[in-house]
């Protein structure tokens, strides 16, 4: 399966990727993302400078008013 990326507070969802096989990546830096096929975000820092800079090529999503299941479909769409 995949590595994903998700920021510590998104417990649900890291549980919920595991639980589908997926190897769960935490994100507490910048580095962290750039080993990962997908990242998952909360949405809460987002931008918060307005600067965008990425270092991942995959996809990122945004969780914020996401339930885990949602956020799965969603990891799962994007990587298909």
């Amino acid at each position: 399966m995949a590595r994903i990326g998700v920021e510590d507070t998104l417990t649900d969802v890291k549980t919920a990727l595991m639980e589908m096989g997926h190897e769960i990546i935490d994100l507490r830096t910048e580095k962290d993302a750039g080993h990962c096929d997908c990242c998952v975000i909360s949405g809460q820092d987002k931008d918060v400078m307005g600067m965008q800079s990425t270092s991942i090529g995959g996809p990122v999503i945004n969780a914020q008013g996401q339930n885990a299941e949602d956020v799965c479909q969603m990891v799962n769409q994007k990587l298909s």
